[in-house]
Parts: structure tokens; C-alpha cells; sequence
């Protein structure tokens, strides 16, 4: 299918767009260039879709549930009780709610890490987004466990002929233990699949690994040899200036997750660090669970508020000054967007030529998208999902 976007407007002009099959094959045609499907865009502006990068989407039947907690209490008294009384629906109902959420707020991809994979993965082929499905990894979980998410691996065909990817996802180094981390990278490694972890979100976890192994959670995991370009890891919160620069020389991506980060009381992620070890850095929303929800729009705001609003040092000590430069709209909208796509593997992110047609329409005439000084200081700063009026996936109106 051919999709002819009239009018639009792409940096600062107005153009006609055409996407051909699921690519952009051309940003500038005439505008009688024929097509299966013109979209008139007058007054709309063409902008990268979000990929999510960390979530848990079924938990979106916990929002609102056993808020204003610490982390542990959270997960061990409340949320974990709560999971394990979840059926297949259940987790099949909580990621439909979550996928109409993140379409309706611009996102076409979300990197998940949850059970019942099978569900989530109906989800996905029904809505027309892209995913990297997590199969959950734990330390409780038997061999007979193992073993059957091995089967279900090697005999995985995408139902949706390329929009789907799997991964292995050991939940963290505190609930998976030294030799199931390492069967976990050699697993994914042999089936060219990505790693997905939680890594250092919390000062306690660093305390701990200290205790335990007698170094902190990066280069712990680095001395096993866990980490590579191939490995996503979720919130690294508490990472000291040397730990930066390993996640950047093994070409780890960081998921930075801001609102969830700050209602846990996680800590500050340090941008000043992260940014000049030159480690790719893409963002994510968490679960609902604790945020409580899913709109990447917000999170791109939020995550460039809170860096600017105070500054740390190299040792990470915070000063009650800020820096109003660090994280600048351009850069945080590339985390969101392109720095996402590009760590999945996928050719998308941005506007171009040869690109997968994974885009977003947004409403110019919305009050808080005027005046149009700057559209990406407005989009991250000024609007709401409500600006969004179309969410285009592989070259698919798919809102």
C-alpha cells in the first residue's frame, strides 16, 4: 500500500511525503502523485514515533495499585502477590490496555519483559506496532521452565512477517543468580537475541552486589561476560563515571526511566556521566505500575526537567544549582526516538528517505503548539499526546 501525506510539515516547509510499501521513498513529490491512500496534512506537522524501550505492559492492570512505596515493599509485598495471581487473560487484557495507550500517546515499539508471552504477542499482531517481547528469566524458575522457553524460542516464527523480535530478559542481579546470567547470554548470543535486564536502579542493589561479589552491578556483570551491544539495560541509575565507560566501550544501551525513577525514589540518573561516556542512551516509561503510564511524550519532558534542574559532579554528589543546557529538546526527542529504533535493529526514527515509515501527525493549530518558534522545543516542553492525530507503524495507519 501506498500512502501519499499531503501538505505536511517536515523541518520548516511544507511537503508531500510519500511512503511506498514501509519505507519513505520520497519526502518532497507533487502533489497529484497517485496513491492508495492520501492523507491531507494541512496544519499537521510529521514528527519520529516513540519507541518505548522499557515497560511491562500488562502491568497496566496494577496502575494505580499500591502507590507511594519503596521499591522493595513495593515489589515484594504488593506487586509480586498480585502477579502471581494473574491468569493468561488477564495478562492478554493488560497489554491490549497498554498498546491502545502507547498508539494513542505515539508510540509504534515497546520493549517488554513479562510472562505469558503468547498473549502479549496476539496483542501486538492485532494493533500493528513492532515489539521485542521478553521471555522472563528468574531464578525460581525450574529447569523444566527453562527448558520450555527454549522450545518456545526455537520454534517462534514472527507472525507478523518482521514487526515482532524476542529477547532473553533475566529480571536483575538480585533475582537471578551467576550461572543462569550466564546460560541467559550464551542463550541469546546463540540465537542472536537481544538482553534485556534491570541494572542498578537502586542504591540498595549496589550495596548489595558490593556485599555479595565485591563490586558493583556493571562491572559485575561485566566480569562474567554479560555485557554487549546487544544488551538493553533498564533505569542504571546508580553508575559511577567508571561503570559509563564500560556500558559504552560493550555498546550497552541505557534505558533511562525518569517518571518511574522519581516516583520510586530510585535517584537521579546521571545525565552529566551518561552523556559523556558516549553510551547510547534511549528512554522507556516502566510498567504502569510506577509511573502510572505510558505516554513517551511525557516522559521526554520530564527526563529533560530533571536533568536540568540540579547538577552532580563526577562522584555524583548533586549541587542546588542546576544546569539549564544538559539535555537539550533535540537530544532527549533522539533518545526517544532514534537512539530507541537504532538499539532494537530497527531502520526507522527518523524522517528520510529509505526509512521504515514509522511516523506521527501532530495538530499544530492545538493551542499549546503555538506559536511555532521551535516544533521539537513545543513538542517536548509545550504539547500533550493529545496533539496526535495519527500514528503511522511499517507504513500502516494504524491510529
Amino acid at each position: 500500500m501506498n500512502i501519499l501525506i499531503k501538505n505536511v510539515l517536515h523541518d520548516g516547509t511544507k511537503k508531500n511525503i510519500l511512503i511506498e510499501g514501509n519505507r519513505f521513498s520520497s519526502l518532497e513529490v507533487a502533489a497529484e502523485t497517485a496513491a492508495d491512500k492520501v492523507i491531507d496534512a494541512e496544519g499537521l506537522a510529521i514528527l519520529p514515533a516513540f519507541y518505548n524501550c522499557h515497560t511491562h505492559a500488562a502491568m497496566s492492570l496494577l496502575r494505580g495499585y499500591a502507590d507511594d512505596m519503596p521499591l522493595q515493599t513495593w515489589l515484594q509485598d504488593y506487586i509480586w502477590p498480585y502477579e502471581d495471581k494473574l491468569t493468561p487473560d488477564d495478562i492478554e487484557n493488560g497489554s491490549r490496555i497498554a498498546a491502545k495507550e502507547m498508539v494513542q500517546t505515539g508510540s509504534v515499539f515497546f520493549n517488554d519483559m513479562y510472562f505469558d508471552i503468547d498473549r502479549t504477542i496476539k496483542v501486538v499482531e492485532e494493533t500493528g506496532m513492532r515489539a521485542c517481547i521478553g521471555i522472563t528469566v528468574m531464578e525460581m524458575h525450574s529447569l523444566a521452565v527453562e527448558q520450555g522457553k527454549r522450545e518456545f524460542v526455537e520454534q517462534f516464527k514472527d507472525p507478523t512477517g518482521g514487526r515482532i523480535q524476542l529477547a532473553i530478559a533475566p529480571h536483575a542481579i538480585y533475582t537471578v543468580g551467576k550461572e543462569k546470567l550466564m546460560r541467559s547470554a550464551e542463550w541469546a548470543r546463540k540465537c542472536g537475541l537481544k538482553l534485556h535486564i534491570h541494572l542498578s536502579e537502586t542504591a540498595v542493589e549496589v550495596e548489595n552486589c558490593l556485599k555479595e561479589h565485591g563490586m558493583t552491578p556493571v562491572r559485575y556483570l561485566d566480569s562474567i561476560g554479560f555485557l554487549g551491544p546487544d544488551v538493553v539495560a533498564a533505569h542504571c541509575v546508580h553508575i559511577d563515571e567508571g561503570e559509563w565507560d564500560i556500558l559504552a566501550e560493550r555498546g550497552v544501551t541505557a534505558v533511562h526511566n525518569p517518571c518511574s525513577n522519581m516516583k520510586l525514589g530510585s535517584g537521579r540518573f546521571p545525565y552529566e556521566l551518561a552523556i559523556k561516556s558516549g553510551a547510547r542512551i534511549a528512554l522507556g516509561t516502566d510498567g504502569c505500575s510506577s509511573n502510572n503510564n505510558l505516554d513517551m511524550r511525557e516522559e521526554m519532558k520530564f527526563a529533560a526537567l530533571m536533568a536540568k534542574c540540579v547538577s552532580a559532579d563526577t562522584s555524583g554528589r548533586l549541587s542546588n544549582t542546576g544546569d539549564p543546557t544538559l539535555l537539550p529538546a533535540d537530544l532527549i526527542l533522539k533518545w526517544a526516538t532514534v537512539n530507541g529504533a537504532q538499539a532494537f535493529g530497527i531502520d526507522a526514527g527518523e524522517i528520510a528517505e529509505g526509512k521504515l515509515a514509522d511516523c506521527l501527525l501532530v495538530d499544530l493549530g492545538d493551542i499549546r503548539m503555538q506559536p511555532n518558534h521551535n516544533l521539537v522545543s513545543n513538542w517536548v516542553y509545550a504539547a500533550s499526546s493529545d496533539c496526535v492525530k495519527t500514528v503511522i507503524c511499517d507504513g500502516r495507519v494504524i491510529r
